[in-house]
């Protein structure tokens, strides 16, 4: 959070500077970063917390609202950076590529070395996954950003400058909406991708002593956790007899 807090200050510096909306477009990506990290930071640690008589379920859902939260907040710097982009397009300002190159490298490296941070709980969380996505696709656009550097210290192609700021806000737009609908799925309680509803049931039917079940739902508490809710149907016995099914159930369902 600290690298991605300084580099972007440095960065819209740079960009101001050396004239550079594709700068400033980079580094203000990578400031609405700095903000979701601290959100997806905060919306982690709440996750932990037990659940209380009145959150009964716990506060794992906290983390799809801040997955949520950082989207919205790149997409309002998306919309920023086309509006000034087009006043780029316009009429186009001489741009310092030196400036560029140097700045650019330095997103480049910070951006390289928090994406490497976050791999590993990018694999079992969503949250975490967002901000490593966040940050690996930053460190792309500042090494093509110091490309472009070095393509205005020998051509004054300035019009390349607000064309790579709208390539930007296309990434953002991208990258968001996979991670917005997957959030709103889990919010709707929404059967997990992957999993056929249909083969479960025929699953469990299929087991000797059941005879029907009903209400079947399967949903994501979390990003990272599924579970299961259905009844099931079995002829009047011991109860014993009812746990050895219910452990068998168990056993096909994993």
């Amino acid at each position: 959070m600290v690298m991605n807090l300084i580099i972007p200050l440095v960065q819209i510096a740079g960009g101001i500077l050396s004239g550079s909306m594709a700068l400033i477009s980079d580094a203000l990506h990578n400031l609405t970063d700095f903000v979701s990290l601290a959100i997806n930071y905060a919306a982690l640690t709440m996750g932990f917390r037990r659940p209380t008589h009145k959150q009964t379920f716990g506060y794992k859902r906290v983390e799809i609202f801040g997955t949520v939260i950082s989207v919205v907040l790149l997409y309002g710097a998306g919309f920023y950076i086309a509006i000034e982009a087009w006043q780029r397009w316009r009429a186009p300002q001489p741009i310092a590529g030196s400036y560029v190159i140097w700045i650019a490298l330095l997103g480049f490296v910070g951006n390289l070395i928090s994406a490497l941070m976050l791999h590993s709980g990018s694999k079992v969380n969503l949250n975490m996954k967002s901000a490593f996505l966040h940050m690996l696709a930053d460190a792309a656009t500042s090494l093509i950003v110091a490309a472009l550097g070095v393509v205005w210290i020998f051509k004054s192609w300035y019009w390349l400058d607000p064309l790579f700021s709208w390539i930007i806000v296309a990434f953002i737009l991208y990258g968001g909406w996979g991670l917005l609908k997957e959030s709103i799925l889990i919010l709707m309680n929404a059967t997990p991708p992957g999993i056929d509803l249909t083969d479960i049931q025929q699953a469990i039917t299929s087991i000797e002593g059941i005879n029907d079940i009903h209400d079947l739902h399967i949903w994501n508490p979390s990003a990272e956790s599924i579970a299961l809710a259905v009844h099931i149907n079995v002829d009047d016995q011991m109860l014993s007899q009812v746990d050895r099914l219910a452990d068998k159930v168990r056993e096909i369902l994993l």
